[in-house]
């Protein structure tokens, strides 16, 4: 089963028009799902991927009782069960990867990307196999957002979570319709966990579209691949049950967190609290370019350690200390 995400201010029947599986279903025997989110303020629908649940609507809830009321009708493989979207709905498609990892097996995401806030609270139970299609030119999901997670940092948190090898297979995508005003590139990164793998199409010059679409939808979009093809493909080669290791017996260096840094998002003074006691040294910071960040640090009488961050500019930061071969991992957002 694969749920469809529309994206903001969209609905479920548009998203099954624009972003079309059902050929594909009729054939593989899958059922698409295209469920209407909630009305904001405005009228408008869309999938609550901004507030906490607790301070806001409980999408993964509404998507966990909907995903229960199917399998209650329907014959649906458990371990079969997947999630894309377009924009708001491919955030949600990584909200249920992050936090409904016992029940989605792998998610697809066009023009979608993470809040940095949702990003270092993301917890799945198992590696989860990612596929991200993003326009270079998307001005409404930046490819390079500061407000959102950048699609270098998301791709590179998830193959870090993921486990998999850090260089990618790079193919171009066949330019078969020259006046689209876009190419694509082909991405993979193999070699993770349980035969996970992210990858990612990067649509040079491409907006903010669900590639070959019926409309253009006032965006480039490109016609040298379907994107609801390529999500097919990518999404049928994997079960959950295949996918349940445990995070307690890897030893993947990237799953060992075990260090805390608070608060989250930060403005001034971040504080860096460890199960164990570690040389400053041993501690790194990079930016979403992947670039060292000069840190000041304050040892306090109770073990732990205190950054001095006033100087940072405002963005996400990846936190590395390693230990003895072992690499620990926070992310951390600077107001």
């Amino acid at each position: 089963m694969l749920f469809n995400l529309h994206g903001y201010a969209s609905n479920g029947p548009f998203q099954e028009y624009y972003g079309d599986f059902r050929p594909i279903a009729d054939t593989a025997n899958f059922i698409i799902v295209h469920p209407n989110g909630t009305r904001d303020t405005g009228g408008e629908r869309f999938w609550n991927t901004w507030v906490p649940p607790g301070n806001g609507i409980n999408d993964v809830q509404f998507i966990t009782d909907l995903l229960v009321s199917l399998q209650s009708q329907f014959a649906i493989d458990p371990d079969r069960i997947y999630s894309t979207g377009l924009s708001n709905g491919g955030f949600m498609s990584y909200e249920l990867a992050c936090q409904l990892s016992d029940r989605i097996a792998a998610i697809a995401s066009v023009a979608g990307s993470v809040l940095p806030s949702r990003l270092n609270a993301c917890t799945p139970l198992h590696p989860v196999p990612i596929l991200e299609i993003h326009g270079t030119e998307d001005y409404i999901v930046p490819y390079y957002s500061t407000w959102y997670a950048s699609i270098p940092s998301l791709l590179d948190y998830w193959v870090r979570f993921n486990g998999c090898s850090s260089t990618s297979t790079i193919t171009e995508v066949p330019n078969i319709n020259t006046t689209d005003g876009c190419t694509a590139i082909h991405y993979v990164y193999s070699g993770g966990r349980a035969s996970s793998v992210v990858e990612h199409y990067k649509i040079v010059g491409g907006g903010h579209s669900w590639p070959g679409a019926p409309i253009d939808n006032n965006a480039v979009t490109n016609r040298d691949f379907n994107a609801s093809q390529a999500i097919w493909r990518f999404l049928r080669r994997y079960r959950l049950n295949q996918l349940k290791t445990a995070l307690s017996t890897t030893t993947n260096a990237v799953l060992t967190l075990d260090f805390s840094a608070s608060p989250n998002p930060v403005k001034d003074v971040l504080t860096i609290r460890s199960s164990k006691t570690f040389r400053t040294t041993q501690l790194s910071v990079t930016d979403i370019l992947g670039r060292i960040i000069a840190v000041q640090t304050i040892p306090m009488p109770d073990g732990s350690l205190q950054l001095l961050t006033s100087n940072w500019c405002s963005g996400t930061y990846t936190l590395r200390i390693n230990d003895n071969g072992t690499a620990s991992y926070r992310r951390v957002v600077k107001l």
